[in-house]
């Protein structure tokens, strides 16, 4: 039971690992979040007979695909989306506020010499 309930942490803290490195890669989690409330979307939808005559699978996908058990449970295999959706939120405030400027592109009357007067 103690070894159960160690990798179900584990699973989870991967799945908020996968989601930074996938907004991080992409550069904007925003994107990443609609994708991620799509497929929730979805899944609350559309029965997953597959996965849930082999829920030992779930942790293979993306989203819960048991939606009749949501949430952070003690023996969930993903996040709640919920808290997902909050974590890329957080990652996205921290990404804007290291963007730098985009440079502008020099004009005719750019001095070669910057801080240099004629």
């Amino acid at each position: 039971l103690s070894a159960m309930l160690v990798q179900m942490a584990i699973s989870r803290s991967r799945e908020y690992q996968a989601d930074r490195m996938g907004a991080m890669i992409c550069g904007e989690p925003r994107w990443l979040m609609a994708a991620l409330v799509k497929i929730d979307d979805a899944v609350k939808r559309i029965k997953n007979k597959s996965a849930i005559a082999h829920r030992s699978s779930a942790h293979l996908f993306i989203v819960n695909p048991l939606a009749e058990h949501p949430g952070d449970s003690l023996f969930a295999s993903h996040p709640s989306m919920q808290n997902r959706l909050r974590e890329l939120e957080k990652l996205a405030v921290e990404m804007a506020g290291q963007r730098q400027p985009t440079p502008r592109a020099p004009s005719a009357n750019d001095s070669p010499f910057p801080g240099r007067t004629s």
